[in-house]
């Protein structure tokens, strides 16, 4: 999933995000993310069973326990543990599952595709969003869309 249209598109469309994963320690890449999300429009939802809530949100044991809709799942777990995930993504009809920087599980990804997902590993959405959106560059100053291609939304 390298294409900068099929991200973006991911990112405009998909809005309520369950992160699995995610940590109330400020100091964890997942914490980074969920604040992230938050501060640009996203709503997200922290599963983890260690927490009741995570960044002022409710935290959940696992996904089935979510009750409303979740449109994208972003997976910060190691690979060999990927595959229940993509089971109660697809159960519980997410449209995306987003693994993490580092996270490839090819077999899972090929069963949540096979199950109409859209799949995107080994990307961070934090930076994903940021690159395709304006907020990234080296120095970490939001010096526009850092991208060859402009956002339709931005073509006139």
């Amino acid at each position: 999933m390298n294409d900068i249209n099929t991200l973006r598109r991911i990112l405009i469309e998909n809005k309520r995000v369950a992160i699995v994963g995610l940590s109330a320690d400020w100091s964890r890449p997942s914490n980074f993310v969920g604040k992230y999300l938050l501060e640009h429009g996203f709503e997200i939802i922290p599963v983890n069973p260690k927490y009741d809530e995570i960044l002022g949100q409710k935290c959940y044991a696992d996904l089935k326990d979510i009750p409303t809709p979740v449109d994208m799942v972003d997976l910060f777990q190691r690979s060999d543990r990927i595959p229940p995930f993509v089971d109660d993504a697809i159960e519980i009809g997410a449209k995306v599952v987003w693994m993490q920087l580092g996270i490839i599980n090819e077999e899972a990804a090929q069963k949540a595709r096979a199950a109409g997902l859209e799949v995107v590993m080994d990307r961070c959405v934090k930076i994903e969003y940021a690159r395709l959106f304006g907020g990234l560059n080296t120095a970490g100053v939001n010096t526009g869309v850092i991208s060859a291609q402009r956002p339709t939304i931005f073509n006139r």
